[in-house]
């Protein structure tokens, strides 16, 4: 096969959409789509949603790139870039999340700070039975920070390190989680839109590397009922005009040595803690991961090195100082979910929230803590409309389409438990 070109965006389900152009367009830098993308659900389901012009002829939308940003893929002969979206008129499309994230980066670059990110994503690994249905990869040795064959027989995580290294990818870590089959995946720190771009690849390179091994490989937050949940973790810091880490005070880190800016960030992010919640968790089955004492970024706390808070301040300093937030999941579009944590993070500090009193339970049994996130989809929407000072800074028109399509989300899950709900979403996060 000849050289082609695989154009793509991450839509406001979560989900890559592309196509393949010929070898030929690889100097091209933009194709079009359909913009009523943004009113089709999980089920395909044709919806009015604010934006997507559904009832309106169905326009194009135009996805546009850098000539510089196609990269090298593990599809074949195929190279693969992600663009921006913008509408007819040649304005950045508002309901597009990578240009969301960018909109958040260029607010806090007009305080003399960028923001550098570092995601960690948790998935399980599933397979199909005799009779096709899923059910969990068979790892016999698999444990908490497990490595080698036991945790992984067919050694398909191997093989996603290898063509990770082979296109540039720079992974931290990769190891078997808490529950068996689960694993992380956590990539390096990186300029916020360039972490997201490597995240949102890298996740979909490693869902069809496992294919190749015939498991789903499923970023979901809650796919086994029995077993724990999954997260994306976002960490976060700030490079100075000076070019050092804003967030340091010194070698240490810790509550004890936070300066303005971390707390300004914390008392942001507590301050939205409900309403972010329907941006970063959006689905029925996020909040079946969200529960006291999960681990999960449940409540409204806060802490150091402590992990049953949703906002952990990490105990290093100097080059490394950095806040961890908990909360979401790889349903959440990662450029959005990105996007309202530093914007959270952005209204703490400009608007002078107070921030709470740090958390000094265990969070299991006892917990300071006096409110959570939604117990249901249907509550962090409700939440989410709710906070308009968060809905404005993420973007109103991204924020509008996306509490239309998690409305008519919730009654179309309303009857469903157990698999039928995780196989509402598997194969698509």
């Amino acid at each position: 096969m000849r050289t082609r070109l695989r154009a793509v965006f991450c839509d406001h389900l979560s989900i890559v959409r592309g196509k393949y152009l010929p070898g030929s367009k690889i100097g091209d830098t933009s194709t079009r789509f359909c913009r009523s993308t943004f009113g089709v659900h999980y089920d395909r389901d044709l919806l009015d949603a604010p934006g997507a012009m559904m009832m309106q002829g169905l326009p194009d939308m135009e996805l546009k790139w850098r000539h510089d940003d196609i990269r090298e893929s593990w599809d074949g002969d195929t190279r693969i870039v992600i663009g921006d979206l913008y509408d007819d008129a040649g304005e950045p499309l508002e309901l597009c999340p990578r240009g969301a994230l960018k909109r958040a980066v260029a607010d806090w670059q007009k305080r003399g700070l960028t923001p550098k990110v570092g995601i960690e994503l948790e998935a399980f690994a599933l397979v199909a039975d005799e009779n096709g249905s899923l059910m969990p990869y068979d790892s016999p040795g698999g444990v908490v920070y497990g490595t080698g064959p036991f945790a992984d027989p067919l050694r398909f995580n191997d093989r996603i390190w290898e063509v990770a290294d082979e296109l540039g990818f720079s992974i931290e870590m990769i190891t078997a989680e808490f529950d068996s089959p689960q694993f992380e995946y956590t990539l390096t720190f990186d300029d916020a839109v360039k972490a997201v771009d490597d995240i949102v690849l890298f996740r979909l390179m490693a869902r069809e590397i496992a294919l190749e091994y015939g498991i789903i490989l499923t970023f979901m937050p809650k796919p086994i009922a029995e077993c724990g949940g999954s997260g994306m973790h976002i960490n976060f810091s700030f490079v100075d005009e000076t070019g050092g880490n804003a967030l340091s005070t010194g070698e240490k880190g810790g509550p004890d040595h936070m300066n303005d800016l971390a707390r300004g960030c914390v008392a942001g992010l507590m301050h939205h803690h409900k309403g972010l919640a329907g941006l970063i968790a959006p689905t029925a089955n996020s909040y079946q991961r969200l529960q006291p004492g999960s681990l999960s970024g449940y409540w409204r706390n806060w802490g150091g090195d402590h992990r049953n808070v949703t906002m952990r301040v990490s105990a290093e300093g100097g080059p490394k100082a950095r806040l961890e937030h908990r909360t979401a999941d790889a349903s959440a579009n990662p450029y959005t979910a990105v996007a309202a944590v530093l914007q959270a993070a952005r209204l703490g500090l400009e608007n002078g929230y107070t921030l709470p009193p740090m958390e000094t339970g265990d969070g299991f049994d006892k917990t300071d803590a006096k409110e959570g996130t939604a117990i249901d989809l249907k509550g962090a929407t409700a939440d989410l409309k709710a906070d308009t000072v968060l809905t404005e800074a993420v973007g109103a028109g991204l924020v509008a389409n996306h509490v239309f399509m998690k409305e008519k989300e919730v009654k179309k899950t309303r009857d469903l438990e157990g698999d039928g709900l995780r196989d509402f979403y598997v194969y698509f996060v």
